[in-house]
Order: C-alpha cells, then sequence, then structure tokens
C-alpha cells in the first residue's frame, strides 16, 4: 500500500536526482521540481564549481543504485596534490600511502544529467524544470510553485516532502519565517569568496600541466586550486579575501591589476591561462559558506536534505560526497520504517546530523590547511610520515584526510575526532623533536597510536566528545 505514496522532492541537484532514482528504484510515486532549465539541454554552469572531487563516500551511492561503472567514465583519477610555489617549483603530495586510494574529479554536469537519465527510466519518476518553489505549507505538505516561463503559480500537494534546493533551500526559509516550532539556523560565511578560471587545453587537445593531481598554488592567506577535465582543460579557482590583503575581490578592478596578481603569485599558472582576464571579468564572483539548522524535519510531513540541511565550504571535496552518503544513509533508515515517515524522518536526523556538523567544521579546517599550512616544513614533514605510515602499515594507521575520505564505512565524526588527535600527536612529538622522518617507522608508529589514544582519553574526560 505504502508504495503507492506520493513523494514531492525539490530541486534536481546531484542530491535530488540521485534521491529521486533511489526513491524511484524503490517503487515510490516520485514527482521533482526543479527552477533551472534541464541542465542536459543548455548549458547553465554560470561560474558554478564545474567539476568536483569524487570519493568513496559518494561511490557507495552510485553502487547503492548500480550506477558505479556509469559514474566511473566520468571519472580523473587525482593521486595527490601537486604544490606550486611561487618560483614554480612544484612537489607532489600523495593523498594516501596505499596505491588504490585516490580522490577523482567529475564534471558536475556528467554526472547531474546521468543522474537525471537513470532516474527517468522509471515510469513513477517525473521530472519537471523551470518551476521555482516559492515556499512550502509543511503544515499541509504543499508546495507553491511559479513556472519561470509562463510566470503562473500553482500548488503542489504530496504525502511527503523533500528539499534537496540547496544552500537557499524555500523549505528551509518556510521553516524559519513560518515560527511554527523552534528551528535553529546559523548561515556563517568566511571572508574569502571564489571565482570560476580556466586552463584550456593545448592546440592538439591535450593536458597543459600534469593530469593526475589537484594542483594547489597555497598562498599564506589565498590560493589557487586545480582540477583536470576530461577535454583537456582544468577548472581553476581563486579563493580571495573580499577586501583584505595586498590584492583583494574588491581591489582587482582592472586587467593590468588582475596580470601582475597572477605573474606576481602564481607565474607557472599565469603562463598557461592566456584567457586569464577575460574569465576573471565574466565569472561572477561568490562567497562560501556554511549552513547548520536543526530540525531538519516537520513531523512526517517534510525534510531537509543535502545542502539544504548542511551547506559546506568546498576544502575537503567532500560537498557533493556528504550529499550523496546523505541518501544512502536515508536508504538505510527506509529499509527499517518504511512508511513511517515521522520516525524516518528523525532516526534519519539523529544518525547524521552529528556527522555533517563534522564534516563541516574539518572543511573549514581544511581552508586553513590548503592555502597555508601545506607550504610549511613541518607539515610536509607530517605528511611524509603519514605516508610512510600508510605504505608500511596499510592496516594499522590512516590518516585524518584518509579517514575522512578513503574510510566510507567510518562516520565523519568518529573519523575527525581520531583524525586531530593522530595530527596533534605527530605535530606535538615532531615538534619535540620525539620523532622525526628518521626515526624507524614501526618506533614511529607505536608512538603515535599510544600518544593518539592519550589524547583521545583526555578529551572523552574533558567531555569533548
Amino acid at each position: 500500500m505504502h508504495k503507492q505514496q506520493n513523494i514531492l522532492i525539490i530541486g534536481a541537484g546531484l542530491c535530488g536526482s540521485l534521491l529521486a532514482l533511489r526513491l524511484g528504484q524503490r517503487g515510490y510515486n516520485v514527482t521533482v521540481y526543479e527552477m533551472r532549465p534541464d541542465l542536459r539541454k543548455t548549458d547553465i554552469s554560470a561560474g558554478r564549481s564545474i567539476n568536483l572531487a569524487f570519493s568513496d563516500r559518494g561511490n557507495k551511492a552510485m553502487k547503492l543504485v548500480g550506477i558505479e561503472d556509469k559514474v566511473k567514465s566520468l571519472c580523473i583519477p587525482m593521486n595527490g596534490r601537486m604544490l606550486h610555489d611561487r618560483e614554480g617549483n612544484t612537489f607532489l603530495s600523495n593523498y594516501s600511502g596505499r596505491d588504490h586510494e585516490y580522490i577523482n574529479s567529475i564534471s558536475r554536469g556528467e554526472l547531474n544529467g546521468l543522474l537525471l537519465t537513470e532516474a527517468e527510466k522509471h515510469d513513477n519518476v517525473t521530472i519537471y524544470f523551470n518551476k521555482k518553489c516559492k515556499s512550502v505549507d509543511f503544515e499541509k505538505t504543499t508546495a507553491l510553485f511559479q513556472d519561470y516561463e509562463t510566470k503562473d503559480e500553482f500548488i503542489e500537494d504530496a504525502d511527503t516532502i523533500i528539499a534537496t534546493d540547496g544552500a537557499g533551500s524555500a523549505l528551509r526559509k518556510s521553516y524559519y519565517l513560518g515560527k511554527k516550532f523552534l528551528f535553529s539556523f546559523s548561515q556563517d560565511y568566511l571572508t574569502h569568496g571564489y571565482k570560476e578560471l580556466s586552463i584550456l587545453p593545448t592546440e592538439t587537445g591535450d593536458y597543459k600541466t600534469y593530469k593526475n593531481a589537484l594542483h594547489i598554488w597555497p598562498r599564506g592567506d589565498f590560493m589557487v586550486i586545480a582540477l583536470p577535465n576530461l577535454d583537456g582543460s582544468f577548472t581553476v579557482t581563486l579563493f580571495l579575501s573580499y577586501d583584505e590583503g595586498e590584492y583583494n575581490f574588491n581591489n582587482l578592478t582592472t586587467p593590468e591589476r588582475v596580470t601582475e596578481f597572477f605573474q606576481k603569485e602564481f607565474p607557472d599558472a599565469s603562463e598557461l591561462m592566456p584567457n586569464l582576464v577575460e574569465d576573471f571579468f565574466e565569472n561572477p564572483t561568490a562567497p562560501l559558506g556554511t549552513v547548520k539548522c536543526s530540525p531538519w524535519h516537520y513531523k512526517g510531513n517534510t525534510l531537509l536534505m543535502g545542502d539544504s540541511a548542511h551547506a559546506i565550504v568546498p576544502f575537503y571535496g567532500q560537498g557533493m560526497n556528504a550529499s550523496f552518503e546523505d541518501v544512502v544513509e536515508f536508504d538505510a533508515v527506509l529499509d527499517k520504517h518504511d512508511g513511517d515517515w515521522e520516525t524516518i524522518f528523525s532516526e534519519y536526523e539523529k544518525t547524521r546530523k552529528k556527522d555533517t556538523d563534522a564534516i563541516a567544521d574539518l572543511a573549514i579546517d581544511n581552508f586553513h590547511e590548503m592555502k597555508d599550512h601545506v607550504g610549511q616544513a613541518l607539515f610536509q614533514e607530517k605528511r611524509k610520515i603519514e605516508m610512510a605510515l600508510e605504505k608500511e602499515f596499510p592496516n594499522d594507521y590512516a590518516s585524518k584526510y584518509s579517514l575522512v575520505t578513503f574510510n566510507e564505512h567510518i562516520g565523519y565524526r568518529e573519523a575527525m575526532l581520531r583524525g586531530r588527535a593522530q595530527d596533534k600527536a605527530i605535530l606535538n612529538m615532531l615538534a619535540d623533536g620525539i620523532i622525526s622522518t628518521a626515526t624507524p617507522i614501526k618506533t614511529i608508529l607505536d608512538k603515535v597510536k599510544s600518544e593518539t589514544e592519550a589524547i583521545l582519553e583526555d578529551d572523552r574526560i574533558a567531555g569533548l566528545h
């Protein structure tokens, strides 16, 4: 009986299209409304991140819906971070000491298009485009939409509504403005924004720099990163303060000043970007924010999922992966309480929120790590030790990055607590001269393990867990 239940999904981005596919596979009647045009028919990237880091947590969801191989064909493996200093020297820092662990660069549009196409293969899934959600009546389980073309407004009702409509969610706004229950909401912006740029392929369609890495130009207060695309290009992102420092988004107002900034700070990158000035003034500067809120649901009527519940900054490469993992976690709760939406929603939030809060905090940490720490000698020594530990003892040690990125069976919160304790242990012992890269690796492993456990125990006693 319950399979006839009608589910309305607001937003057909990465999370919404995956959720529609999975619920379609489970036999629900699914209707999806998306405010943008169908991205399979029009180019609508407009300065939003064109490619994303896809890793094990995201792939867990692709396995769940049975499209792992189709997604793999869209991926470019990135084995590590290629660090570029001001003189143009490079240093490859692997993500893992285990050869089979790497992250992938994937096109947002290609992946989203694939998920939409797979979802539409199910007769019980219908997707409408150019329909903007204006508000949700979460007590009546109805949503008000406006058609972009005709400007007509209409109301849709359903047995339950799930909003996957991103950081600017209409449902979250309705919760906030409705004042019918105690709704907590925070939105924190970094003082930095970002702008998309590009390194185009060579005339023969080849890559102008090393293909299988995430390139980083760390400069302390700002940075540039680049991810490869299948067509030989790289999507480049500049992360920079709006108004602090010698160069910032507010004072980079002329072609001469932009060129001067890049030639001074990123000389090797600027050589690869004859199109720099054009990209810089054509593409928007966008803010970077973290959204946390609770509760995510109202009774069994409505639920927030993905970025609408927990938008994060992009510095751990986990935004998309976290939203995909939402669907996996939600699916597991559905198995237990199929049809009882109130129980499903509250149990899902109870198990999931602590992990999404953790990855939000980790992403902020990694922002500081990427723009500054990766260029520091102590940090590089720590990474060398971690790579050696993972290589020599693949089953006994995983760095914080590995715990978050490659250990999809561990929740983000557990990965964060253990990873931070390990980082603290290694950095403290390096700083105190207790270990160095010359110390026998088995000795390092034993010391790191006992020191990590001591730090975790101290944190437990202090009530930090």
